[in-house]
């Protein structure tokens, strides 16, 4: 299994004109794996907004923690996602494109804004991956996330067919 880091092509090298890095990969917080290939998709797990593994900020979003910060939150699930499905493919440049993302927003009971905090990490995957990166889209808000997480993202990633 490839973790995050080096080496690595035209996605890798996008990553970097944006000055991002994938992180190493979250490792499960239970009985799962970050991600999965089955046939031509990589599906991931639920990828919580983990940096340097510990969530920077917990709560509701429209509560304790902001539109704007669950946004930037999304945007980290997304890039920690990128680096589950880089664990499993071994290069990025396999992805043909995203096929669906799903995003939940641990969401104060009058917050309405999910779509935009779920835009974070749909507007990461297209500036990372171009037109691969447009994909169909749910943002659902929920009463809680695992470890009070405001913001959880998954998706799948359809394969370039060899």
């Amino acid at each position: 299994m490839t973790t995050a880091g080096g080496g690595g092509g035209v996605v890798e090298a996008r990553l970097a004109e944006l000055g991002l890095t994938l992180p190493a990969v979250v490792p499960p917080l239970a009985a799962y794996q970050p991600a999965v290939v089955s046939g031509p998709y990589v599906y991931t797990a639920g990828q919580l907004p983990m940096v340097d593994g510990k969530l920077p900020v917990t709560g509701k979003v429209g509560a304790e923690v902001t539109a704007e910060e669950a946004k930037e939150l999304a945007r980290t699930c997304a890039l920690n996602g990128l680096a589950a499905v880089k664990s499993v493919i071994g290069d990025l440049d396999r992805i043909a494109r995203v096929v669906k993302v799903v995003g939940f927003v641990a969401s104060a009971s009058d917050f309405t804004g999910q779509p935009g905090v779920i835009n974070g990490a749909s507007e990461l995957l297209g500036e990372v991956l171009g037109e691969k990166g447009v994909h169909a889209r749910s943002a659902v808000g929920v009463a809680v996330l695992p470890l009070d997480a405001p913001v959880e993202v998954e998706f799948q990633i359809e394969l370039v067919q060899d």
